[in-house]
């Protein structure tokens, strides 16, 4: 008999926003194919005598606007009960994150791992774009005060991102040198990438699903007035758009490599045509979004093709 649980790693559903939550969105739909949805924090990953257990809890999500779940029961779990467990908790991808990936590594061939443990370690959000810098607009890697600059010179504006954040956090915008700032960013966060603007940002960036190594679907997200972030959590506008030839070739590139990497479930993004160099492998989200916006339930999508899913070896 199948074992109908799924295990969702992530931040306490409290602190989610059930309107636009793509793990609510995925555990819903899990839950019309009649799996029960154990829930627990990363922090609460041990091993016991060579067992992988999560103090945690299950839980039933639903549709009310007030209390939109349920927690039935707290406890101990083995987590190779499980049929899935769900990689969702937010970064910053530090040690704490990388610990889990080594605890989770231990049992990736008993139970499916979505995304890959050692995948996500492999697979750098900001890193693993390096490969296809010929995509993207003029971008530095460095925690180096002369290149930066160097850098800012040719460009005279410029976008600093962390390397290991999320959600829009920490990023600026440079149109002038201001060496303090930069300093800051890098005694917080050592490696940062440095991007030439762009400036059509104001229109909309694009975020593209991957599932499976398939592109699924795309949503537009617009910065609000006075704004260059294009994060829903920083305020943007979802709408609906379509891919340009280009970036659909782009897209189905890095889809057919990050299937080859064994990650299942991506996002990536663009600006302007061109690749921002984001590839969302930690926590994708957007999905709900998108199917507020199409009707199109690429949660469906998601369980239909995990069910198929085989972690490929690596090269």
């Amino acid at each position: 008999m199948i074992n109908k649980i799924i295990a969702i790693q992530g931040n306490h559903p409290a602190t989610l926003n059930q309107k636009t939550d793509t793990s609510i969105f995925l555990a819903k739909e899990a839950q019309e194919r009649k799996y029960k949805i154990f829930y627990y924090d990363p922090k609460d990953l041990s091993v016991i005598d060579y067992k992988v257990i999560a103090s945690g809890f299950f839980i039933k999500f639903n549709n009310t606007k007030k209390k939109f779940f349920k927690i039935f029961k707290r406890q101990n779990l083995e987590l190779t009960k499980c049929k899935f467990i769900l990689i969702r908790q937010d970064p910053p991808f530090d040690m704490e994150y990388i610990s889990s990936t080594y605890i989770l590594d231990s049992i990736q061939t008993k139970v499916k791992i979505i995304n890959n443990p050692t995948s996500i370690r492999n697979v750098s959000e900001k890193f693993y774009s390096i490969k296809y810098k010929k995509f993207m607009p003029s971008t530095l890697f460095s925690q180096n005060i002369i290149q930066i600059k160097k850098f800012f010179k040719k460009h005279k504006k410029i976008i600093l991102k962390p390397v290991n954040s999320f959600s829009g956090n920490d990023i600026y915008l440079l149109s002038k040198f201001n060496i303090k700032l930069i300093k800051k960013i890098i005694k917080k966060h050592n490696f940062i990438m440095c991007q030439k603007f762009l400036s059509k940002v104001d229109k909309g960036d694009k975020r593209v699903f991957i599932i499976n190594g398939k592109v699924c679907g795309v949503i537009s997200r617009v910065p609000k007035k006075g704004s260059f972030l294009s994060n829903l959590s920083k305020g943007a506008k979802p709408i609906n758009t379509s891919l340009t030839s280009l970036e659909k070739k782009v897209s189905n590139l890095i889809a057919k490599d990050l299937k080859k990497d064994n990650i299942f479930f991506a996002g990536i993004d663009f600006i302007d045509q061109k690749l921002n160099g984001d590839i969302n492998v930690t926590s994708p989200t957007g999905l709900k979004t998108f199917y507020d916006l199409s009707k199109v339930n690429l949660a469906k999508t998601f369980w239909k093709e995990l069910k198929a899913w085989k972690i490929l070896p690596i090269n």
